[in-house]
């Protein structure tokens, strides 16, 4: 077993834990500086100190002798591109950390088990086309998408060969975020503390960032990811016609079941569409703040959040189908067996294993 450890993950552990430098740093009875130069690969992350981190963090030792490769913030999170400083750099970092945690594991977990997809993911860049409108259109044309509301959003972009992953996101403001890698599927981590339409809306969103936002970012990402978001999950010629009657709170709850958003994006989209005058609008705004729907939608009209299936099944497989146990999964993932049930909620019965590598299909 090798004395020398990886500094990189290290700081990955740290951050995970929610721990700045200088506790971390009086926890492994170490001063800042030298866990510092450590994490910087100018000190030695050597033998004791490991076994320290091991014990501190709650991590196994073999988890900081791994040669993975770190990843920093994807673009679409990095504190330079977001308007508002609603996420501090404490939960910035631990989002940053648990994202390179669950690539380490689906990398691992492809080893054995690999995802078919169904079909592509479309590449649109925002700056070949002529109106974000029309690249969401071209998505759903290349998806061969019926027209009208998407009935499970998560499922149809698991078939793309997206990993989605739930996640409290450390408390944090962010509602989602997608993190790509060389040789490994798109992941997109969804806040799962925010109410089923807007986690499908998310989803949306962060599926404009894959489609559209490939190459060099800049400042109107976010606009665009959410103008594709809104065409997506409501085309304009699909839609329009349910807004054929006057449009009011009551039609805005009816449509919230069947277009499976949220009442206030059912607004906006109207809208957009031109098809409410000003006072109009302004009314219905002043309607939602008298029902206090901006603060929480009738709860009457909540929907439950879509399943995302294609980290369970890959568990399920190891499980049932190679014959590990929770404990041998966690030692392959490199996490104590309770951890592993926090992240991924395993309570699957092993079963005889059957096939040296199986295959997924979306």
């Amino acid at each position: 077993m090798s004395d020398m450890g990886n500094p990189d993950l290290l700081r990955v552990a740290r951050q995970w834990r929610g721990l700045l430098q200088g506790d971390a740093a009086q926890r492994l009875g170490v001063s800042q500086a030298m866990l510092s130069r450590v994490e910087n690969r100018l000190s030695g992350f050597t033998g004791d100190l490991i076994e320290r981190a091991a014990a501190v963090f709650g991590m196994p030792r073999t988890f900081f002798i791994q040669t993975d490769t770190v990843l920093g913030a994807p673009v679409s999170v990095h504190p330079m591109w977001r308007k508002k400083a609603a996420v501090s750099a404490r939960e910035m970092d631990q989002i940053v950390a648990e994202l390179n945690l669950r690539l380490m594991h689906m990398r691992r977990l492809l080893r054995a088990v690999e995802i078919e997809a169904t079909y592509p993911i479309p590449a649109l860049p925002v700056d070949e086309f002529e109106s974000v409108e029309r690249i969401a259109a071209l998505a759903r044309a290349q998806w061969q998408m019926p027209a009208g509301p998407v009935p499970n959003l998560t499922r149809l972009l698991e078939a793309a060969g997206i990993v989605v992953v739930h996640s409290d996101m450390a408390g944090s403001a962010v509602d989602g975020v997608t993190f790509s890698a060389p040789g490994l599927p798109p992941l997109i981590v969804l806040n799962v503390n925010q109410p089923a339409d807007r986690m499908r809306f998310t989803l949306a969103h962060e599926l404009g960032h894959l489609v559209m936002h490939r190459t060099q970012p800049t400042q109107q990402m976010e606009e665009q990811a959410n103008e594709f978001a809104s065409f997506f999950l409501m085309p304009t010629q699909d839609i329009k016609p349910y807004y054929a009657r006057r449009i009011d709170l009551r039609l805005l709850a009816e449509l919230k079941p069947v277009w499976r958003v949220s009442m206030a994006s059912l607004l906006m989209r109207a809208r957009s569409l031109g098809l409410l005058a000003y006072n109009q609008e302004r009314y219905l705004w002043q309607q939602f703040s008298i029902a206090k729907i901006r603060q929480g939608e009738p709860p009457e009209l909540d929907f439950a959040a879509e399943p995302a299936t294609v980290l369970p099944d890959l568990m399920e497989a190891h499980i049932r189908q190679l014959g590990y146990s929770i404990p041998d999964l966690a030692g392959m993932l490199q996490l104590e067996p309770e951890e592993l049930n926090a992240l991924y909620g395993l309570s699957i019965t092993p079963q005889p294993p059957a096939a040296a590598h199986l295959r997924i299909i979306k």
